[in-house]
């Protein structure tokens, strides 16, 4: 008998509130279901519903037919037969519907191993112990273990062991600037002083484990403004699965299950090009979206972005000319859907660099 999957991506359980719109994201991982699967959604979503189905009922994308209008986790212990598909599989705050025991209920392992990978001092130590090579970091139960701010290499970043969205992230010049963040940081919370890495480029890559098998699922580059993370790209030019296949093995031993991915900086220099794991995300990411999208319609080059729009509602939109078309393997489809009720869309553009840098002129144009 064939098990179907109840998908609750809400991401709210994983981010800073003070993000705009990050409750309308769930919407996200519609294009990675199938008919029979249940998807949970923000009710804020509704109005978009018949809009975006159509949208992927023109390109050939299947999608769950059944939608539950609530993201309480509560609801997955009403589908006992269903497997499940989380974005995160744990708990980081405290604003949350449920705690650590249902997690522990539904598979105490995933849990443990996701849960000891989210801390960034973990990671660290893990990818030392098993040979790594990890950029030079320095690893605090709490700030009262820093003895003297001379020894760290500037510049530096500070980083909370436990983040999201980049809170709890500073770079910081000298030591001067680094004894100040110190100063108002709570006296309980794991840290990390990390060397600054001058990289070229970085990297997004993505294993996932099913039926106990761990498999490699995907190499992207990041698409950066500034600092800010916008989108990915896929094919990379760079392709360093034994960096980090060690640490992804050790994962699916322990029961991790489904997507994770790891940030990896590019770091070139006239004799040759370094590959250096900074964190694991053991959790699917936002370029898990749209590679599972590309997979599914067999797009075999593309790069997913970030825009904003001036329109509150997909009805304002008129893609029809340029969507997705399976015959010629290059068009748009719209991957982060919902946000647009806040003015923000994340689309995945299908073809050659040329094709797709055209295809981003004709949308921001009409965005």
């Amino acid at each position: 008998m064939t098990r179907h999957t109840i998908f609750n991506h809400d991401i709210m359980v994983c981010t800073n509130e003070s993000v705009t719109g990050n409750h309308l994201y769930c919407g996200r991982v519609l294009g990675l279901t199938e008919p029979e699967d249940i998807i949970q959604l923000n009710p804020d979503l509704k109005s978009q519903w018949n809009i975006i189905t159509e949208h992927y009922g023109r390109i050939g994308l299947s999608h769950s037919k059944n939608a539950i209008w609530d993201v309480s986790l509560r609801i997955l212990e009403d589908y006992p037969d269903y497997d499940i598909s989380l974005f995160f599989f744990g708990n980081t705050t405290s604003k949350v519907d449920c705690d650590e025991d249902l997690f522990r209920k539904l598979d105490c392992d995933w849990f443990n191993v996701v849960k000891f990978m989210n801390s960034k001092n973990n990671f660290i130590q893990l990818a030392q112990q098993l040979g790594v090579s990890v950029p030079r970091t320095f690893c605090f139960e709490n700030k009262a273990a820093i003895k003297d701010l001379s020894d760290f290499p500037y510049p530096c970043y500070f980083k909370t062991a436990i983040s999201v969205n980049g809170v709890g992230i500073s770079r910081c010049e000298n030591p001067q600037q680094l004894s100040l963040i110190l100063k108002t940081f709570p006296n309980e919370i794991p840290l990390q002083i990390q060397e600054e890495v001058v990289a070229c480029s970085f990297l997004n890559v993505q294993y996932s484990v099913e039926a106990s098998k761990l498999q490699r699922l995907a190499i992207t580059s990041q698409i950066l403004n500034d600092c800010t993370h916008i989108g990915n790209c896929y094919p990379s030019e760079h392709q360093p699965w034994e960096t980090v296949e060690s640490i992804a093995e050790w994962m699916a031993q322990r029961g991790m299950k489904q997507i994770f991915a790891f940030d990896v900086a590019v770091v070139e220099d006239a004799t040759q090009t370094r590959y250096l794991p900074i964190e694991c995300n053991p959790r699917f990411n936002g370029a898990s979206y749209p590679t599972g999208i590309a997979n599914k319609l067999n797009i075999t080059n593309w790069r997913c972005e970030n825009f904003k729009t001036r329109y509150c509602s997909l009805e304002n939109l008129d893609f029809s000319d340029i969507e997705f078309n399976p015959q010629t393997n290059t068009g748009v489809v719209i991957v982060n859907w919902g946000a647009i009720l806040v003015g923000k869309l994340g689309i995945l553009l299908a073809g050659t660099d040329e094709q797709q840098n055209e295809l981003r002129t004709v949308l921001k144009q009409r965005l």
